[in-house]
């Protein structure tokens, strides 16, 4: 698992920023989905109105050819909210495609692809992930896939103080203990940082109170000597 940080994943989203696939690059870490997820998607699947995205199918790629299929759980199919920013986003985006498209002589429809080839065809999730690579490198990250961009979102999420149910579902993991077991590392991480916020609350402690409050309350010491 690799994480960005702040700084990190400001660089990568410069980077990428007159690439054709910023689109799905942005909304990927801004909303946890998976790359399969993000591919599936059509505008009826997002709703302005509530700032969410309703997760309902996949697209995966099989001996060249697309499949669209129903996610796998039931913990999968889900309403992810958006933030405002990428509302504000995707509003501009579907208007440039859907200029594009009457351009090309088609009109809008529900169902066309979020993201998808100029034609509106889908995108292949192997020119995705190489394409992702070579953003990567330019912008001089290491290790970094297409994935991390979800475990960036969880991260970010964690150390803003997000609760953990909030973003197990969000993920769409089949339980909180899940959620908190692959990000453990973030979560101790979080815990030493609340150690030290706790330290600067509390007041320092009195050496010696504790001894002379119970010297009160100790009867003297009856010491009685004997010859030997």
């Amino acid at each position: 698992m690799r994480t960005l940080t702040p700084e990190e994943l400001e660089t990568l989203l410069e980077t990428a920023t007159e690439n054709q696939f910023y689109p799905v690059i942005y909304t990927a870490v801004s909303t946890g989905l998976r790359q399969a997820e993000l591919l599936g998607l059509r505008w009826r699947d997002v709703d302005f109105d509530f700032k969410s995205i309703l997760v309902s199918r996949t697209l995966y790629k099989r001996r060249g050819i697309y499949e669209f299929k129903e996610p796998k759980t039931a913990h999968s199919r889900r309403r992810v909210n958006m933030t405002p920013k990428l509302v504000a986003y995707l509003k501009e985006y579907k208007a440039e495609r859907e200029s594009l498209l009457l351009h090309l002589g088609r009109l809008p429809r529900p169902d066309d692809l979020v993201f998808a080839s100029v034609e509106g065809k889908p995108l292949d999730p192997g020119v995705l992930s190489h394409n992702f690579g070579r953003i990567v490198k330019r912008a001089g990250l290491e290790n970094v896939r297409f994935h991390d961009l979800r475990h960036t979102f969880a991260s970010l999420m964690l150390l803003r103080g997000a609760r953990a149910k909030v973003i197990s579902e969000a993920l769409g993991h089949s339980s909180v203990a899940f959620t908190m077991d692959v990000y453990s590392h973030i979560i101790e991480g979080m815990q030493e940082d609340a150690m030290r916020l706790l330290d600067g609350v509390l007041p320092k402690a009195k050496n010696g109170a504790y001894g002379k409050n119970n010297a009160k309350l100790m009867p003297p010491l009856d010491i009685k000597t004997t010859s030997g």
